[in-house]
Order: structure tokens, then sequence, then C-alpha cells
């Protein structure tokens, strides 16, 4: 039985056709898809823990989220759109007893930002519940989903998670175990998928045979150790968990009363972990390779000093994500550091529109430039990617407003060629700035006095791990998973570009 605690119809239109999140207004970054988080842990409050570790996930998808518990056969679901600490409170969470859960917070990239596209995704099987919650994007979506309408599934929604969820189900309902029809269902499933998956008998964590998107296991102290999982090390922090290892590509963690059993269902594993996640997306704070990201991100600075020295006044970060790279530069090259931007943290996604007086005079929700830090200097900004070109244009202008005289962009990845179809929300390729353009027609176009990306060897040398154990499809158009030519023509329309 499933007890549904949001029963609120969907509040906000599809925001794919709301004026703000026009090609004009989004950021210059690509968007995540998704963290997800499950944990077993008989005796403890599972739903609050899973919302401090969802709290600590934020950063990876801001549209919607959930939480589904297990209390014996019983399932207890509560999502909603908005952010972790708008659609839970103490009261809700209250409603959501249970021995295990799964976590979910969203950006969409397969499916429109609405309610009923929101996670975990519950269906009834054979053997009981399920609730999946999925980080990635498979791109055989149309195959799978006319298999799955053909064997008449009630599909509700339009995520290529729920159809993982069906072929799931379709397979227990057919005779398998829940290990089997899982087995059996990502077999069916290309692309990337990371996900963590509730049932009456436990809590499984699952990756795509080349790990494209992270998901980490964790342990809570006690007798017996409880487990958890989550996209970054960062959703165990918040909850005290220590982190064990990570689930490999290929292999499914099984987390049960009896422990956590491994079971590797790829015979072909390749490990292509998105290269994004440490430029830009999980957070700095988060563990990769058994250090934090942010030592990463300063050797990203480093290796930009090396690569693309300027003589300047100062040097200083977009906040956040530019921070490392901007300090790690100063460092390698002697440039000064310094704060030249301050972000109102406490902006998060707005459905409100500003009005046009309000974008001609500069609205400054996010960012705002220190004058008596910029005026008369010639500064180094540095950033971590540019993607259209918008956002990063009318930063510059602020800055030279402020009182700047030289204007440098440091970029610490390579410039952004071919779209992402794994799970990132990317543009079709003409919308990609380095798509369409030289550097220097960009610097033109950003109206910066010099302008340098990294290399695309700098980034991969720079991880210091097998340089061949990542996806940068995103800077060379190589994709680890084939792209059907009906996916690929949606979002690929331009000559490969060499980097």
């Amino acid at each position: 039985m499933i007890f549904i605690h949001s029963v609120t119809s969907d509040e906000y239109p599809d925001q794919i056709n709301n004026p703000i999140n026009s090609h004009e207004n989004q950021p210059d970054k690509p968007e995540e898809a998704c963290g997800v988080f499950g944990i077993y842990a008989p005796g403890e409050n599972v739903a609050k823990l899973t919302y401090f570790g969802l709290y600590a996930l934020q950063h990876r998808g801001q549209e919607s989220a959930g939480i589904a518990t297990f209390e014996g056969t019983q399932v207890h679901l509560h999502k909603d759109m908005g952010l972790v600490s708008q659609v839970f409170n103490e009261s809700i969470l209250d409603q959501l007893p249970g021995s295990l859960a799964v976590g979910h917070t969203r950006y969409s990239t397969t499916g429109s930002s609405r309610k009923v596209n929101a996670q975990p995704a519950v269906l009834e099987t054979r053997l009981g519940s399920l609730a999946l919650a999925h980080n990635g994007n498979l791109v055989n979506t149309v195959q799978l989903r006319q298999e799955l309408l053909e064997n008449k599934c009630n599909l509700v929604t339009t995520t290529d998670s729920e159809m993982i969820a069906f072929a799931i189900a379709e397979a227990i309902n057919a005779g398998a175990d829940w290990l089997e029809g899982a087995i059996q269902a990502f077999h069916r499933c290309q692309g990337a998928f990371s996900l963590v998956i509730g049932t009456p008998n436990g809590v499984m964590g699952v990756r795509d045979p080349n790990g494209i998107r992270p998901l980490v296991i964790g342990t809570l102290a006690g007798n017996p150790v409880r487990y958890v999982l989550a996209s970054e090390t960062c959703g165990l922090d918040i909850i005290g968990a220590e982190y064990l290892r990570d689930v490999e590509p290929g292999e499914l963690v099984w987390i049960t009363e009896e422990g956590l059993a491994s079971y590797h269902w790829s015979q072909q594993p390749q490990r292509k972990l998105c290269i994004f996640e440490m430029i830009y997306f999980a957070r700095p704070d988060s563990v990769m390779h058994n250090e934090s990201l942010y030592s990463y991100r300063m050797r990203l600075g480093h290796q930009l000093a090396k690569e693309s020295f300027v003589d300047a006044d100062i040097v200083f970060g977009v906040p956040d994500s530019g921070i490392p790279a901007a300090i790690g530069f100063s460092q390698a090259s002697g440039v000064a550091y310094a704060e030249g931007l301050i972000k109102n943290r406490y902006v998060g996604r707005t459905f409100i529109q500003p009005t046009q007086t309000m974008r001609e005079s500069g609205i400054r929700m996010k960012l705002n430039p220190l004058k008596d830090v910029l005026a008369g200097k010639r500064v180094i900004i540095v950033d971590d990617s540019i993607v259209r070109g918008t956002t990063s244009r009318k930063l510059v202008k602020t800055l030279r407003e402020a009182g700047a005289v030289e204007v440098h962009m440091r970029i610490s990845s390579p410039p952004v060629t071919h779209p992402c179809f794994y799970g990132i929300d990317t543009d079709s390729q003409d919308q990609l700035i380095a798509a369409t353009k030289s550097v220097a027609e960009i610097a033109k176009q950003l109206e910066v006095d010099s302008l340098a990306y990294l290399s695309w060897e700098g980034m991969l040398e720079a991880t210091r791990e097998d340089t061949n154990s990542f996806c940068s499809a995103c800077f060379t158009g190589d994709y680890p998973v084939a792209i059907p030519e009906q996916v690929k023509r949606s979002k690929l329309s331009l000559e490969k570009v060499v980097v």
C-alpha cells in the first residue's frame, strides 16, 4: 500500500515555456540533473536523515524534491515542486515512518519541470512497491518507451526514470525476484544512470557500466552497521556517515538486514566518470579519488596560469565555482588574489520575471561588484566554463562599469563544443558559443581584453588519474555510449570540433 502525503496539483507551469528560463536569462553554466540518496537504518529516523542528505545535495537540482519511506510493505511518499526546505517540514517528515528511505532532488533534463515528474517514482509490483530515484539520462528512451507501451505499461510521466521503474516491474511481474528483475531491466537501459531503489526488502544502489554519474556508499556507526547511498560524499558528511567506497561502474549493491552485498551485473564495465562532475557540478568539499574536489580545482588554476599567464593587478573567481581555480591561478602566477564579486547566497530559483526596465538597468540578483576593489585595476576573472556567453558578457560589462581598466577572462576547462546526452541540461550545439566561434571571436563578443581556456590535456592530467577513465564528450564529441540518430539530431547539428 502506498500512502501519498502530497496531493496538491501542479503548482507551477511548465517552466520550459516560462520567460525567466529563456536563453537570454539562462546562466552560462550547464545544469546538473539530480541528486539521489538512500538509507537502510532500522531504528533511526530515516526520513529526517534523508531530508538532511538531500539538503546537502541541493546544488544538484532545485526544481523538485521527494522522499519515499518503507514501513514493512507500506510506502509513505511525499514529493513536490521547490527546494528541499520548501517541500518538507517537521510535520511532513513525521508522516514518513519506516526503516529505509529513498530521496531525490531534481533538475529536469528528460521530462518537463512539473510535479508529476518529481521523484522518487513509485510503482506496485508482484513483490510489493518499489521507489526509484535516478541521476542521469538514458539515450534509448524512444525505443524503451515504445516497448513498454506495447506491453500495456501505463506510463504517467515523461521521464526516463519512470521507464526504468516500469522495466523492473515488468521483469518482476513476469516471475523474477528483486535482483533478477532489476538486472534484467538494466540490460535494457543505455546511457547514464546512477540509481537508488527502495523495496520492502532493502535498498539497491546501481551505476551504469560507464559510471558516468557518481554514487557513493557510507556507513552509520552502530551494531549492526547501517548503510547510506548518496550522489556525493557531502550527502554522507551532513548526517555523520563515514565514506566507505564508490559504487563501481556496472555494480549493484543490495542493502538488507543481512548487510551489504555486491553484484557486478555488467560484464564489461569501463569507467567514464563525467569530468564536469569534478570541474563544476559536485560540491568542492565532496571527495573523489581520495581528495576533495577543491584540491583538484585549485590544480586546474595552477595549470591555467602556466598555460595562459597575463600580467594583472588582481585575480578573482566567479563565485562560487570559479574561486578554487582562481586561488590556484594566484598561487601559480603570483598575481594577488582578491574578491571582486560578492554573491547573494540566499537567492534561489525565482518564478518572478524581472520587468524590462529592471533588465535594462542591469538587475543583479546574484552577483554584485566591489567597486573599490576593482577601480583602476587590471583584473583576471576566472570561471569554470562558458556555455552560451550571455551572462559572461553582462558580467564583463559590470566589471568595466565598476572601474576595471582591463578585464582578462580565464576558463578552467576547455571550450564546450558539444551537448551532453547523459544527464546534463545543455542546449543544442548551435547554441553553444564555442561550437560556432573561435576563441578570438568569443573574446570579441564578451568584450574582454583577452580570453583563454584550459587545454583538454591539462584538464585531464590535473586529475592525477587514468586520463581515459573520464567522459569529456562535451569538449570533444567522443561519446562513450552511442547516441541513436534520432536523439543525436535533436541536439547535434554541427561538424565535429577538434580540441
